[in-house]
């Protein structure tokens, strides 16, 4: 699911901002990027977001500012005294008269380097940090709530599509065979009418209960009945069900398909295609659903 959460907190240390962004994935895909000072720590990082978070391409910032910038860089004077004097001795000797830019020397290797201001205490940054990506994470879910509520209601509809055209084809089924065995008394009536033979009643109907077991989805469908309700409690379930019901809706199109190959009726077959479309929806959301 997509959303954002960010969260930020200032602390002896200086200021650690944390932003977490998810975009829609089948799987989890983890993608962190933490400045200098919180590197070490990106083993746990990861842990902490598998933890929280079980689906959907995270890409999470994390970035620890000291509390004065300019004590980060140190000047040193010895080196840049050097400088100075070996520049200042070539001028001696050359008699040039520019005067010497100190702005140009702080530019040259050893004079100016930065001080590593990450604390030296793992287990109280890490605690620190801990804060601030839960508080990161409660934003982003707050956020992909909204989306999960709309994204629930979608499906509650599609499910009703499915059940709405189940129960049109289940009354269909006894109206197909006797249609079939109508079909067929007429035209080997007037086959053997034709050829002048009689063939005996009994022969037709052990042709047309062998039609109806060819085309019995009794059990197809009740089962089909039982992945709606299924799919109906995990939707309303509390926690982490979108492979649940991603797998659901695979039993559904399974029995949805041998519904469509088991019915020789064009009607019954209108209402599969119109079952499929749902559940192909159906599936293009759930996938999504942490």
């Amino acid at each position: 699911m997509t959303g954002q959460g960010q969260a930020r907190q200032t602390g002896p240390l200086g200021l650690i901002n944390v932003e977490i962004r998810t975009v829609n994935n089948r799987g989890l895909k983890l993608s962190t990027r933490l400045n200098e000072p919180l590197a070490r720590l990106e083993s746990r990082v990861e842990g902490f977001l598998r933890s929280r978070l079980h689906r959907g391409s995270v890409q999470c910032q994390a970035r620890l500012q000291g509390p004065d910038q300019a004590s980060r860089y140190h000047i040193n004077q010895e080196v840049l005294g050097s400088y100075y004097r070996q520049i200042d001795q070539l001028h001696s000797e050359l008699y040039a008269a520019a005067p010497i830019d100190l702005t140009r020397l702080a530019q040259l290797p050893g004079v100016i380097s930065e001080n590593d201001d990450a604390p030296a205490d793992d287990a109280a940054l890490w605690q620190w940090l801990q804060q601030v990506l839960d508080q990161a994470i409660d934003n982003l879910n707050e956020m992909r709530d909204h989306e999960g509520a709309a994204m629930s209601d979608t499906l509650k509809e599609d499910l009703a599509t499915v059940d709405e055209h189940l129960q049109a084809i289940v009354p269909r089924v006894p109206v197909v065979i006797e249609a079939y065995r109508d079909r067929l008394q007429t035209k080997v009536e007037s086959y053997l009418a034709e050829k002048g033979l009689e063939i005996a009643k009994v022969d037709i109907l052990r042709e047309v209960q062998l039609f109806a077991d060819r085309s019995d989805i009794s059990e197809e469908a009740t089962r089909l009945q039982a992945h709606l309700r299924a799919f109906a409690q995990h939707l309303a379930a509390e926690g982490s069900n979108g492979r649940k019901l991603d797998f659901v809706i695979q039993e559904m199109f399974r029995e949805t398909n041998t519904i469509g190959s088991k019915a020789s009726d064009s009607e019954i077959s209108a209402h599969v295609v119109e079952i499929k479309c749902a559940l192909e929806r159906m599936r293009e959301l759930a996938q999504n659903i942490e």
